[in-house]
Parts: structure tokens; sequence; C-alpha cells
């Protein structure tokens, strides 16, 4: 197949592309800068010029594919609610474009839209009150003929050259002196080698199943105490407690995610896919992929 690949040259993206290729797919990588546009280039890849901002420049290529793979998004937590309002509405013009089509479109989701303190399922609808699930509310046009699913990724996505969740609580943990939970630790965090999720993507898309959620976890739940040892030990900082009311003291915009108690299941993943994990955990991942490395290093 021809697939299209938002986020191509992102951390997730990129091990998508890998993967496709190494199943013997061609792939359509978006690009938004000269800079991408040329890392794709020279990766051997087919380029299309756009923006996730601006979703015509998107949908303009959906008539030279066969699916679409879509993992971009803008990271800027500042912004979030409104990053959240705008890939719903990117994804909502993905799916009218290939209406009646029967192509597939996978898209990026996250665990955390599910109710928090109890393990969730693949049969858990995104709860609305989550601004990310706007990035669900595509899954509709599976009615409209488009094979419409989402992959959803917990807190942790892990691997060398990760730059998200982990690595901010590890410069937070440097910069204070302490590695950090709140209360006692006992909240949950689910997680996934990027290899792993990789490798999901690329079986939604293979074989769609119509509005299919799909949970990319391999660790149904760490206590993030643990985590926060993690860190501590990889630092040669302590691990503290911190009480929740001076959780967003100490963490900042980390705090929401430092505190939250997501637990998930994969059951349904694995039995309609047969995915399972075949990397290292999360703990063992901190320490032997450079997670701890100064840029000095």
């Amino acid at each position: 197949m021809k697939i299209f690949v938002t986020g191509a040259t992102g951390f997730v993206g990129s091990a998508i592309v890998d993967e496709l290729r190494n199943r013997g797919h061609d792939i359509v990588g978006l690009a938004r800068s000269e800079s991408s546009a040329n890392a794709l280039s020279d990766a051997g890849l087919n380029v299309h010029r756009g923006n996730i901002a601006d979703p015509e420049s998107v949908t303009s290529a959906l008539s030279q594919v066969d699916a679409v793979i879509h993992t971009a998004f803008n990271h800027d937590f500042s912004r979030y609610l409104e990053n959240c309002e705008a890939d719903g509405r990117l994804l909502d013009a993905l799916a009218r474009a290939l209406e009646g089509t029967d192509k597939a479109l996978i898209a990026t989701s996250v665990t955390i839209v599910t109710p928090s303190g109890e393990l969730s399922t693949e049969n858990d609808r995104a709860l609305d009150q989550v601004p990310r699930s706007a990035s669900e509310a595509f899954l509709d046009y599976a009615n409209r003929g488009v094979q419409t699913s989402v992959v959803r990724l917990p807190p942790s996505v892990h691997g060398a050259g990760d730059t998200a969740f982990v690595p901010a609580l590890i410069a937070l943990a440097r910069k204070r002196g302490v590695s950090a939970y709140v209360d006692d630790g006992a909240n949950r965090w689910p997680a996934v080698h990027r290899d792993d999720a990789a490798r999901l993507f690329c079986d939604a898309v293979e074989r769609p199943r119509p509005a299919a959620r799909y949970h990319a976890v391999a660790e149904t739940g760490l206590p993030f105490r643990e985590i926060a040892e993690a860190i501590g030990d990889g630092l040669g900082v302590p691990a503290e407690s911190v009480p929740n009311d001076w959780a967003e003291v100490h963490f900042g915009w980390l705090a929401m995610f430092a505190a939250i108690d997501n637990p998930v299941s994969n059951d349904w993943t694995r039995e309609a896919t047969g995915w399972a994990s075949r990397e290292v955990g999360l703990i063992s991942d901190m320490r032997n992929a450079g997670y701890f490395s100064t840029p000095s290093d």
C-alpha cells in the first residue's frame, strides 16, 4: 500500500515509517518545513508539503494514497485545549475527504481520555470533558465509508530519543534536586516502547476494523513512585513525596500527569490483532537508553 503518514519525522511517526518500510509499503510523509522535507527525501520517502494547522494542505494528498496514519500533534502544552480542538478539526476534514472510499484512517489518541482510577478497556469511549477526546470524534465516519480507528498511547511512550513526559520529569528532578511523586505515589502510569507502538499502528492500517480503539500499552500501570525512584536512582537524588495540594507548585504543567491514575487493559487489542510487546519495559529502558545523559555527554 501507499500510506500517508503525518508526523513522519517525529518520535513515534519515524518508528512507524521504519516499520512500514520493513513491511514493504510505500510512504508519503507530511512535511511542514524545508528541513523536514529534506529529511524525508534523504530517507528515500515521498514528500507532501503541508501543515496540520491548514487542513486543506493535508487533505490534498489523500487521492494519491491508499491509507492514512495520523501521528502529528502540536505538543505546546500552554495551548493544549486549542491544539486538541485543532486536531479534532483536522481529523474531521481528513475523514470527510475520505468519505465513501473505504480507505483506512488511523489516528493517534491517548489513554488518559478514559476514566481515571479504574482499569480502562478499549470499549470505553473518550470522556467529553477530556480535551484530547476531540481526536476521537472522527470515529463516527466509520458509518460513512471510512475505516476509522484510533491507537491510544500511554503517558510514557519510551525509547532512545524520547522528549516527552519522562524526560521532562528527569529535567525537573535535576533542577530541584529531588525526584517527587504525589502523596504515596500509588497512582499508575501505563507505558509502551515506541517500536511496539509502531507495530500496532501498522497492524491497524493493514487490517482495519471500523471504529476500533486500540490500546498500545505494554505495561498496564506502573506505580508512579517506582518511576520517581528510578529517576532518583539515575540522577543520584532522593525520591520524596509531595502532598497533592503542593503538586502544582512542584510540578508546574506536569502536575496533572504526575498525579493521574490511568491503569489500562490491552486485552482486546491483543486478541484482535495478535499484537504483543517485544521490547524492554520503561524502568529498564530509562537505565539503558540515555535518559540520564546531559547535553555535554
